[in-house]
Protein backbone atom coordinates (compact mmCIF):
# COMPACT_ATOMS: atom_id res chain seq x y z
CA UNK A 1 0.00 0.00 0.00
CA UNK A 2 2.77 2.33 0.74
CA UNK A 3 3.61 2.70 -3.16
CA UNK A 4 0.32 3.63 -3.77
CA UNK A 5 0.70 6.89 -1.51
CA UNK A 6 4.08 7.78 -3.25
CA UNK A 7 2.23 9.86 -5.56
CA UNK A 8 0.72 12.01 -2.61
CA UNK A 9 3.60 12.45 -0.57
CA UNK A 10 5.42 14.07 -3.52
CA UNK A 11 4.04 16.82 -2.58
CA UNK A 12 5.33 17.14 0.88
CA UNK A 13 8.80 16.41 -1.06
CA UNK A 14 8.55 19.35 -3.02
CA UNK A 15 7.22 21.92 -0.26
CA UNK A 16 9.25 24.78 0.11
CA UNK A 17 9.25 26.89 3.17
CA UNK A 18 10.10 30.95 2.49
CA UNK A 19 13.52 31.25 3.17
CA UNK A 20 13.72 33.83 6.19
CA UNK A 21 16.78 35.05 8.36
CA UNK A 22 16.97 36.45 11.51
CA UNK A 23 19.55 37.16 13.83
CA UNK A 24 19.88 35.15 16.88
CA UNK A 25 21.43 35.86 20.14
CA UNK A 26 24.56 35.77 18.08
CA UNK A 27 24.46 39.04 16.12
CA UNK A 28 27.16 37.09 13.64
CA UNK A 29 24.96 34.16 13.04
CA UNK A 30 22.53 34.12 10.07
CA UNK A 31 19.65 32.01 10.46
CA UNK A 32 19.91 29.17 7.49
CA UNK A 33 17.11 28.11 5.95
CA UNK A 34 14.42 25.51 6.28
CA UNK A 35 15.27 22.25 4.72
CA UNK A 36 13.27 19.60 2.41
CA UNK A 37 11.15 16.52 3.84
CA UNK A 38 12.79 13.12 2.80
CA UNK A 39 10.64 10.47 2.65
CA UNK A 40 13.50 6.86 3.03
CA UNK A 41 12.39 3.71 1.40
CA UNK A 42 12.57 -0.42 2.25
CA UNK A 43 15.12 -1.31 0.11
CA UNK A 44 15.76 -4.70 1.78
CA UNK A 45 13.42 -7.99 1.67
CA UNK A 46 10.05 -8.22 3.37
CA UNK A 47 11.31 -10.27 5.96
CA UNK A 48 14.15 -8.01 7.19
CA UNK A 49 13.74 -6.10 10.10
CA UNK A 50 13.25 -2.52 9.29
CA UNK A 51 12.53 0.41 11.56
CA UNK A 52 14.50 -0.98 14.44
CA UNK A 53 14.11 0.51 17.55
CA UNK A 54 14.51 0.06 21.01
CA UNK A 55 13.24 1.55 24.71
CA UNK A 56 13.52 0.68 28.68
CA UNK A 57 11.64 -1.93 30.28
CA UNK A 58 11.86 -1.97 34.11
CA UNK A 59 15.57 -1.57 35.76
CA UNK A 60 17.30 -4.15 33.64
CA UNK A 61 15.29 -5.13 30.33
CA UNK A 62 14.84 -3.70 26.62
CA UNK A 63 11.75 -3.85 24.59
CA UNK A 64 12.75 -4.61 20.83
CA UNK A 65 10.53 -3.36 18.15
CA UNK A 66 10.34 -3.80 14.35
CA UNK A 67 8.30 -3.96 11.29
CA UNK A 68 7.95 -6.33 8.63
CA UNK A 69 6.18 -6.40 5.00
CA UNK A 70 6.47 -10.14 5.64
CA UNK A 71 3.60 -11.57 8.11
CA UNK A 72 5.24 -15.11 8.66
CA UNK A 73 8.59 -14.14 10.33
CA UNK A 74 8.30 -15.10 13.95
CA UNK A 75 8.44 -12.53 17.22
CA UNK A 76 11.67 -13.45 17.93
CA UNK A 77 14.98 -11.75 19.12
CA UNK A 78 18.23 -13.47 19.45
CA UNK A 79 21.17 -11.99 21.42
CA UNK A 80 23.91 -12.41 23.13
CA UNK A 81 27.35 -10.13 24.12
CA UNK A 82 29.81 -11.45 20.79
CA UNK A 83 28.82 -10.57 17.54
CA UNK A 84 27.06 -14.13 16.35
CA UNK A 85 26.77 -15.36 19.18
CA UNK A 86 23.29 -15.63 20.80
CA UNK A 87 23.21 -17.06 24.61
CA UNK A 88 19.50 -15.19 24.69
CA UNK A 89 16.73 -15.92 22.86
CA UNK A 90 13.15 -14.08 23.85
CA UNK A 91 9.86 -14.05 21.92
CA UNK A 92 7.50 -11.42 22.12
CA UNK A 93 4.38 -10.28 20.43
CA UNK A 94 2.89 -8.52 17.46
CA UNK A 95 0.14 -5.90 16.08
CA UNK A 96 -1.02 -4.22 13.20
CA UNK A 97 -3.31 -1.80 12.33
CA UNK A 98 -5.47 -0.33 9.22
CA UNK A 99 -5.70 3.51 8.54
CA UNK A 100 -8.42 3.67 5.55
CA UNK A 101 -6.82 2.60 2.80
CA UNK A 102 -3.34 2.08 4.25
CA UNK A 103 -2.67 -1.23 6.30
CA UNK A 104 0.72 -1.60 8.33
CA UNK A 105 3.31 -4.23 7.80
CA UNK A 106 3.75 -6.86 10.78
CA UNK A 107 4.78 -4.41 13.88
CA UNK A 108 6.67 -6.90 16.43
CA UNK A 109 7.77 -6.34 20.01
CA UNK A 110 10.24 -8.58 22.57
CA UNK A 111 11.50 -7.73 25.72
CA UNK A 112 14.75 -9.15 26.55
CA UNK A 113 16.95 -9.29 29.60
CA UNK A 114 17.49 -9.43 32.16
CA UNK A 115 20.91 -7.46 30.83
CA UNK A 116 24.30 -6.22 32.57
CA UNK A 117 24.42 -2.28 32.89
CA UNK A 118 26.91 -0.22 30.56
CA UNK A 119 27.38 -3.38 28.31
CA UNK A 120 26.72 -4.29 24.36
CA UNK A 121 24.47 -6.83 23.43
CA UNK A 122 24.55 -7.95 19.45
CA UNK A 123 20.91 -9.11 18.34
CA UNK A 124 19.35 -10.23 15.45
CA UNK A 125 15.20 -9.91 14.77
CA UNK A 126 12.95 -12.35 13.54
CA UNK A 127 15.45 -15.52 13.21
CA UNK A 128 17.48 -14.17 10.42
CA UNK A 129 18.70 -10.74 8.25
CA UNK A 130 21.24 -8.31 9.76
CA UNK A 131 22.86 -8.49 13.03
CA UNK A 132 22.32 -5.13 15.15
CA UNK A 133 23.98 -3.81 18.51
CA UNK A 134 23.18 -1.57 21.48
CA UNK A 135 24.39 -0.25 24.90
CA UNK A 136 22.82 -0.58 28.08
CA UNK A 137 22.61 2.48 30.20
CA UNK A 138 24.89 2.48 33.39
CA UNK A 139 23.36 1.44 36.28
CA UNK A 140 24.90 4.37 38.34
CA UNK A 141 25.93 8.04 37.46
CA UNK A 142 27.21 9.35 35.96
CA UNK A 143 24.82 9.48 32.92
CA UNK A 144 24.08 11.47 29.86
CA UNK A 145 20.49 11.88 27.81
CA UNK A 146 20.31 13.74 24.62
CA UNK A 147 17.44 15.35 23.98
CA UNK A 148 15.51 16.42 21.04
CA UNK A 149 11.72 17.35 20.16
CA UNK A 150 9.75 17.81 17.26
CA UNK A 151 12.15 15.71 15.34
CA UNK A 152 10.12 15.15 11.70
CA UNK A 153 12.27 13.81 8.86
CA UNK A 154 13.91 16.39 7.09
CA UNK A 155 17.14 17.52 6.08
CA UNK A 156 17.69 19.18 9.20
CA UNK A 157 16.25 15.98 11.00
CA UNK A 158 19.53 14.19 9.57
CA UNK A 159 21.57 16.88 10.69
CA UNK A 160 20.19 16.98 14.50
CA UNK A 161 20.27 13.01 14.48
CA UNK A 162 23.97 13.05 13.11
CA UNK A 163 25.13 15.46 15.97
CA UNK A 164 23.38 13.56 18.20
CA UNK A 165 25.27 10.06 16.77
CA UNK A 166 28.96 11.98 16.43
CA UNK A 167 29.08 12.19 20.48
CA UNK A 168 28.22 9.15 22.88
CA UNK A 169 25.24 9.08 25.27
CA UNK A 170 23.03 6.59 27.28
CA UNK A 171 19.22 7.50 26.78
CA UNK A 172 17.30 9.45 24.52
CA UNK A 173 14.32 11.56 25.68
CA UNK A 174 11.77 13.00 23.29
CA UNK A 175 9.21 15.31 24.41
CA UNK A 176 6.61 14.52 21.40
CA UNK A 177 6.03 15.02 17.39
CA UNK A 178 8.03 12.16 15.91
CA UNK A 179 7.04 11.53 12.13
CA UNK A 180 4.96 14.13 11.30
CA UNK A 181 2.82 11.99 9.35
CA UNK A 182 -0.32 13.70 10.56
CA UNK A 183 -2.53 10.97 8.94
CA UNK A 184 -0.17 9.87 5.98
CA UNK A 185 0.79 6.48 7.09
CA UNK A 186 3.58 5.41 5.04
CA UNK A 187 5.72 8.28 6.81
CA UNK A 188 5.26 6.72 10.16
CA UNK A 189 7.55 3.74 8.42
CA UNK A 190 9.45 6.24 6.58
CA UNK A 191 10.25 8.09 10.04
CA UNK A 192 11.06 4.57 11.31
CA UNK A 193 13.49 3.91 8.63
CA UNK A 194 15.76 7.34 9.35
CA UNK A 195 15.76 6.62 13.24
CA UNK A 196 16.80 3.27 12.74
CA UNK A 197 20.51 3.97 12.75
CA UNK A 198 20.37 5.52 15.78
CA UNK A 199 17.48 4.10 17.57
CA UNK A 200 18.88 0.73 17.06
CA UNK A 201 21.35 1.33 18.92
CA UNK A 202 20.74 3.85 21.77
CA UNK A 203 17.16 3.41 23.67
CA UNK A 204 14.80 6.20 22.65
CA UNK A 205 12.29 7.41 25.13
CA UNK A 206 9.41 9.22 23.51
CA UNK A 207 5.82 11.27 24.60
CA UNK A 208 3.26 11.86 22.28
CA UNK A 209 2.82 15.72 20.83
CA UNK A 210 -0.02 16.98 18.60
CA UNK A 211 1.20 15.46 15.28
CA UNK A 212 0.38 11.84 17.07
CA UNK A 213 -3.45 12.47 17.69
CA UNK A 214 -4.14 11.61 14.16
CA UNK A 215 -8.07 11.28 15.33
CA UNK A 216 -11.05 10.80 13.04
CA UNK A 217 -14.76 11.39 14.19
CA UNK A 218 -16.14 8.22 14.55
CA UNK A 219 -13.75 6.19 13.11
CA UNK A 220 -11.11 6.76 15.34
CA UNK A 221 -12.35 9.17 17.56
CA UNK A 222 -9.38 8.83 20.54
CA UNK A 223 -6.59 8.99 18.12
CA UNK A 224 -2.97 7.87 18.54
CA UNK A 225 -3.48 4.70 16.42
CA UNK A 226 -0.07 4.54 15.04
CA UNK A 227 1.81 5.95 17.90
CA UNK A 228 0.70 3.15 20.36
CA UNK A 229 0.79 0.34 17.86
CA UNK A 230 4.17 1.63 16.74
CA UNK A 231 6.25 3.51 20.32
CA UNK A 232 4.92 1.04 23.55
CA UNK A 233 6.42 2.78 26.49
CA UNK A 234 6.68 0.71 29.98
CA UNK A 235 3.35 2.45 30.95
CA UNK A 236 2.66 -0.45 32.90
CA UNK A 237 5.82 -1.09 34.92
CA UNK A 238 5.15 2.37 35.77
CA UNK A 239 1.43 1.86 37.33
CA UNK A 240 -0.29 4.08 34.42
CA UNK A 241 -2.87 2.64 32.50
CA UNK A 242 -2.16 4.68 29.23
CA UNK A 243 0.63 4.27 26.83
CA UNK A 244 0.20 8.66 26.38
CA UNK A 245 2.25 8.89 30.33
CA UNK A 246 4.39 6.97 32.14
CA UNK A 247 7.81 7.32 34.32
CA UNK A 248 11.33 5.05 34.14
CA UNK A 249 14.04 5.46 36.43
CA UNK A 250 18.21 5.14 34.95
CA UNK A 251 20.84 5.70 36.98
CA UNK A 252 19.54 7.79 39.80
CA UNK A 253 17.35 9.67 38.23
CA UNK A 254 13.32 9.17 37.15
CA UNK A 255 11.86 10.28 34.27
CA UNK A 256 8.40 10.96 33.90
CA UNK A 257 6.81 11.25 30.59
CA UNK A 258 3.43 13.23 30.75
CA UNK A 259 0.67 13.03 28.30
CA UNK A 260 0.11 17.27 27.36
CA UNK A 261 -3.25 15.30 24.92
CA UNK A 262 -4.56 13.33 27.78
CA UNK A 263 -6.74 14.71 30.32
CA UNK A 264 -5.00 16.08 33.39
CA UNK A 265 -7.53 17.25 35.63
CA UNK A 266 -7.47 16.96 39.10
CA UNK A 267 -10.25 14.07 38.68
CA UNK A 268 -7.96 12.22 36.15
CA UNK A 269 -6.47 9.17 36.04
CA UNK A 270 -3.32 11.12 34.62
CA UNK A 271 -3.11 13.52 37.71
CA UNK A 272 -4.07 10.51 39.99
CA UNK A 273 -1.14 8.52 38.40
CA UNK A 274 1.26 11.23 38.77
CA UNK A 275 0.27 12.17 42.48
CA UNK A 276 0.90 8.83 43.15
CA UNK A 277 4.10 8.10 41.25
CA UNK A 278 5.92 11.59 42.70
CA UNK A 279 5.02 9.80 46.54
CA UNK A 280 6.87 6.79 45.55
CA UNK A 281 10.40 8.52 44.85
CA UNK A 282 13.08 8.00 47.19
CA UNK A 283 15.56 10.96 46.82
CA UNK A 284 17.93 9.63 48.77
CA UNK A 285 18.49 6.67 46.34
CA UNK A 286 16.90 8.81 43.25
CA UNK A 287 18.22 12.43 43.27
CA UNK A 288 17.23 13.49 40.14
CA UNK A 289 13.76 13.82 38.95
CA UNK A 290 13.20 15.14 35.16
CA UNK A 291 9.94 15.66 33.59
CA UNK A 292 8.81 15.61 29.85
CA UNK A 293 5.56 16.76 27.95
CA UNK A 294 4.75 18.55 24.87
CA UNK A 295 2.98 22.08 25.18
CA UNK A 296 5.39 24.46 27.09
CA UNK A 297 3.66 25.40 30.50
CA UNK A 298 6.45 28.39 30.17
CA UNK A 299 7.23 29.76 26.66
CA UNK A 300 8.00 33.36 25.42
CA UNK A 301 8.09 33.01 21.74
CA UNK A 302 4.58 34.00 19.58
CA UNK A 303 3.84 30.40 18.47
CA UNK A 304 1.63 28.09 20.56
CA UNK A 305 1.33 30.72 23.29
CA UNK A 306 -0.59 29.71 26.36
CA UNK A 307 -1.58 26.30 24.84
CA UNK A 308 -0.20 24.89 28.11
CA UNK A 309 -1.30 26.80 30.25
CA UNK A 310 -4.53 24.84 31.61
CA UNK A 311 -1.77 21.69 32.50
CA UNK A 312 0.24 23.70 34.13
CA UNK A 313 -2.65 25.28 36.53
CA UNK A 314 -3.84 21.84 37.04
CA UNK A 315 -0.07 20.25 37.35
CA UNK A 316 2.39 22.62 38.57
CA UNK A 317 1.79 22.64 41.88
CA UNK A 318 2.54 18.50 42.29
CA UNK A 319 6.10 19.17 40.20
CA UNK A 320 6.85 22.08 42.39
CA UNK A 321 6.52 20.19 46.06
CA UNK A 322 8.28 16.94 44.52
CA UNK A 323 11.18 19.21 43.73
CA UNK A 324 11.52 18.41 40.36
CA UNK A 325 14.67 19.61 38.93
CA UNK A 326 14.17 20.39 35.26
CA UNK A 327 11.25 19.59 32.72
CA UNK A 328 11.74 19.71 28.98
CA UNK A 329 8.79 20.28 26.51
CA UNK A 330 8.54 20.55 22.46
CA UNK A 331 5.82 21.94 20.36
CA UNK A 332 7.41 25.24 19.85
CA UNK A 333 9.92 25.12 17.08
CA UNK A 334 12.75 26.68 19.19
CA UNK A 335 15.11 26.77 22.24
CA UNK A 336 14.47 28.66 25.24
CA UNK A 337 15.69 27.91 28.55
CA UNK A 338 14.15 29.33 31.64
CA UNK A 339 15.73 30.30 35.63
CA UNK A 340 13.83 28.45 38.37
CA UNK A 341 10.27 28.87 38.15
CA UNK A 342 6.93 28.23 39.77
CA UNK A 343 3.49 30.21 39.33
CA UNK A 344 5.10 32.24 37.05
CA UNK A 345 7.67 33.85 39.57
CA UNK A 346 11.52 33.05 39.59
CA UNK A 347 11.87 30.53 42.62
CA UNK A 348 14.54 28.62 43.50
CA UNK A 349 12.83 25.13 44.51
CA UNK A 350 11.14 25.47 41.20
CA UNK A 351 12.00 23.47 38.03
CA UNK A 352 14.09 24.76 35.34
CA UNK A 353 11.84 25.00 31.99
CA UNK A 354 13.00 24.39 28.75
CA UNK A 355 11.39 24.23 25.18
CA UNK A 356 13.59 22.23 22.82
CA UNK A 357 11.18 21.72 20.27
CA UNK A 358 13.77 22.47 17.65
CA UNK A 359 14.63 18.74 16.35
CA UNK A 360 13.93 19.49 12.84
CA UNK A 361 10.23 19.42 12.01
CA UNK A 362 9.18 20.34 8.07
CA UNK A 363 7.31 22.92 9.67
CA UNK A 364 10.19 25.41 9.98
CA UNK A 365 11.09 27.15 12.57
CA UNK A 366 8.99 29.33 15.29
CA UNK A 367 11.20 32.55 14.37
CA UNK A 368 9.31 35.71 17.24
CA UNK A 369 9.77 35.83 20.73
CA UNK A 370 8.02 38.16 22.56
CA UNK A 371 9.68 41.66 23.41
CA UNK A 372 11.11 43.00 25.78
CA UNK A 373 12.48 39.30 26.88
CA UNK A 374 10.96 38.21 30.25
CA UNK A 375 13.20 37.95 33.10
CA UNK A 376 12.78 34.50 33.88
CA UNK A 377 13.57 33.66 30.09
CA UNK A 378 17.60 33.21 30.11
CA UNK A 379 18.49 31.97 26.84
CA UNK A 380 16.33 31.86 23.66
CA UNK A 381 16.90 31.25 20.03
CA UNK A 382 15.10 29.52 16.85
CA UNK A 383 17.59 27.22 15.31
CA UNK A 384 17.54 23.94 14.59
CA UNK A 385 19.43 21.78 17.38
CA UNK A 386 19.41 19.25 20.17
CA UNK A 387 20.21 19.28 24.01
CA UNK A 388 22.59 17.32 26.35
CA UNK A 389 21.99 16.47 29.71
CA UNK A 390 24.99 14.88 31.58
CA UNK A 391 24.40 13.72 35.42
CA UNK A 392 27.67 13.66 36.87
CA UNK A 393 26.54 12.63 40.46
CA UNK A 394 23.67 12.83 43.13
CA UNK A 395 23.99 17.11 43.19
CA UNK A 396 25.21 18.51 39.64
CA UNK A 397 24.27 17.98 36.32
CA UNK A 398 25.64 19.88 33.12
CA UNK A 399 23.25 21.08 30.51
CA UNK A 400 24.22 22.08 26.78
CA UNK A 401 22.07 23.02 23.91
CA UNK A 402 23.96 22.48 20.35
CA UNK A 403 22.70 24.74 17.76
CA UNK A 404 22.61 23.12 14.38
CA UNK A 405 25.17 25.05 12.55
CA UNK A 406 25.74 23.29 8.71
CA UNK A 407 27.87 20.54 9.38
CA UNK A 408 28.77 21.67 12.78
CA UNK A 409 27.27 20.96 15.66
CA UNK A 410 28.14 24.20 18.19
CA UNK A 411 27.25 24.60 21.89
CA UNK A 412 25.27 27.83 22.42
CA UNK A 413 24.14 27.52 25.85
CA UNK A 414 25.54 25.52 28.77
CA UNK A 415 24.52 25.85 32.62
CA UNK A 416 25.65 23.93 35.99
CA UNK A 417 22.21 22.56 37.46
CA UNK A 418 22.23 21.53 41.05
CA UNK A 419 20.02 19.36 41.87
CA UNK A 420 16.78 20.16 44.42
CA UNK A 421 17.54 16.96 46.41
CA UNK A 422 21.11 18.37 47.61
CA UNK A 423 19.31 22.10 49.14
CA UNK A 424 18.04 21.59 52.53
CA UNK A 425 15.90 24.71 52.36
CA UNK A 426 14.24 22.99 48.96
CA UNK A 427 13.67 19.67 50.66
CA UNK A 428 11.72 21.34 53.68
CA UNK A 429 8.09 21.08 53.59
CA UNK A 430 6.43 21.90 49.65
CA UNK A 431 4.16 24.28 51.89
CA UNK A 432 7.25 26.51 53.19
CA UNK A 433 7.42 30.33 51.28
CA UNK A 434 11.06 30.21 49.78
CA UNK A 435 12.64 33.16 48.85
CA UNK A 436 13.53 33.99 45.12
CA UNK A 437 17.10 35.40 45.78
CA UNK A 438 20.33 34.29 44.45
CA UNK A 439 17.73 31.91 41.95
CA UNK A 440 20.49 32.55 39.02
CA UNK A 441 23.55 32.02 40.76
CA UNK A 442 23.46 28.24 39.91
CA UNK A 443 20.57 26.34 38.69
Amino acid sequence: MEKLYLHVFSLLLVICLFPQLIKSQDDDYVRQSPRGVIFTHHTSSDEDPQQVHISLVGKDHMRVSWVTESKHVKSIVEYGKESGIYNGKATGEHTSYKYFLYSSGKIHHVTIGPLDPATTYFYRCGGSGPEFYFKTPPHKLPLEFAVAGDLGQTEWTNSTLQHIGSMDYDVLLLPGDLSYADTQQPLWDSFGRIVEPYASKRPWMVTEGNHEIESIPIINPTGFKAYNARWPMPYQESGSTSNLYYSFEVAGTHVIMLGSYADFDVKSDQYKWLQADLAKIDRKVTPWIVVLLHAPWYNTNTAHKGEGESMRKAMEELLYNARVDVVFAGHVHAYERFTRVYNNEADPCGPVYMTIGDGGNREGLALKFKNPASPLSLYREPSFGHGRLRVLNETHAFWGWHRNNESNSVVKDQVWLESLSSSKTCMKSGSQEVGSSSVNDEL
